[in-house]
C-alpha cells in the first residue's frame, strides 16, 4: 500500500461551507497541489435534492421546513432527495479515479464496499440494491451514496446513519422512492453506536477497499485560508457507546 491520501476531520459543518470546501479542494486535486482526500464530518439538519432531485419528494410544507430551520440546497451530486443531521457519518471522497481505473460504477461499488464492511465490523448485515444504490439492512435504507465527478475527479460521497434521528426523514420521500424506510446502527442493534470506533472502522476500510493509506491531517494544513471560515459551526454532541 504505496500510495498514500489525506484524511480530515472537520466535526459538524454547515452544509453550504463544507460545500463550498469540497470545490476548493476538487480544484486543487484537479491541478495536482493535493492528493487524493478524505473529508469525514457530519451536517446540522440539511435536505439536498440531486441532479435528479425532485420537489414533489418534500412532503413536509415550505413553511414546516422553515419553522424547523432546514435549509434545502440543490446539487450536483447524483440522486434524488436525503436528509443530513447529526449522527450521521458523511465522507466526502476527493480522488482522482483516473488512479482507480476510469471507472464510476467501480467506484460507487466501492464505496457500498467500505459501508458494507463497516457495518460487518459491528455485527450488522449490509446489502446492496440493484435497483437504488446505498446500503441495505432487512429492507431498510442505513447508508446512501451519491457523488459527482469533473474532470475524472470525484466530490460529494457516503452518508452512513449511526445514531440519526430518523424522524427526520418522515419530511421526505428519501432518494424519491415511496414507502422507503430508513434505519440506522444504533436502531439496527438497539444499543448506541460508538463514533470514535465507528470513524477508526471507516478509516481501515477505506485503506483496505482503496488501496491507499490514508494520512490524517488538519484542514489548516491543506487550506489555512478555509480553516478558519468552518470554526463557527457548533461542535458535534455527545455520542454514548
Amino acid at each position: 500500500m504505496e500510495r498514500t491520501g489525506f484524511k480530515i476531520e472537520l466535526g459538524l459543518v454547515d452544509y453550504k461551507k463544507a460545500w463550498d470546501l469540497q470545490f476548493d479542494l476538487w480544484a486543487k486535486r484537479v491541478e495536482g497541489q493535493v492528493p487524493d482526500l478524505l473529508l469525514f464530518l457530519e451536517h446540522p439538519h440539511v435536505l439536498t435534492l440531486g441532479r435528479r432531485g425532485n420537489r414533489t419528494h418534500l412532503l413536509a410544507s415550505s413553511e414546516t421546513l422553515r419553522k424547523l430551520n432546514i435549509p434545502i440546497f440543490h446539487i450536483e451530486r447524483g440522486g434524488d432527495v436525503t436528509y443530513h443531521g447529526p449522527g450521521q457519518l458523511v465522507v466526502y471522497p476527493i480522488l482522482d479515479l483516473k488512479e482507480y481505473g476510469w471507472k464510476l460504477v467501480r467506484y460507487v461499488e466501492q464505496l457500498e464496499e467500505v459501508i458494507i464492511r463497516t457495518l460487518s465490523d459491528f455485527g450488522i448485515a449490509g446489502k446492496r440494491d440493484s435497483l437504488n444504490r446505498g446500503v441495505w439492512v432487512d429492507g431498510q435504507k442505513i447508508a446512501s451514496v451519491g457523488v459527482a465527478v469533473k474532470r475524472w475527479v470525484s466530490f460529494h460521497g457516503l452518508a452512513l446513519n449511526y445514531e440519526t434521528d430518523l424522524a427526520y426523514f418522515d419530511l421526505i420521500n428519501p432518494c424519491g422512492l415511496e414507502g422507503v424506510r430508513m434505519t440506522s446502527m444504533s436502531n439496527t442493534l438497539a444499543t448506541n453506536v460508538s463514533r470514535d470506533r465507528l470513524y477508526q472502522r471507516v478509516h481501515f476500510h477505506f485503506e483496505q477497499v482503496f488501496e491507499r493509506r490514508w494520512e490524517e491531517k488538519r484542514l489548516e494544513e491543506i487550506v489555512p485560508s478555509r480553516a478558519n471560515r468552518l470554526d463557527d459551526t457548533p461542535c458535534l454532541p455527545a455520542v454514548g457507546g
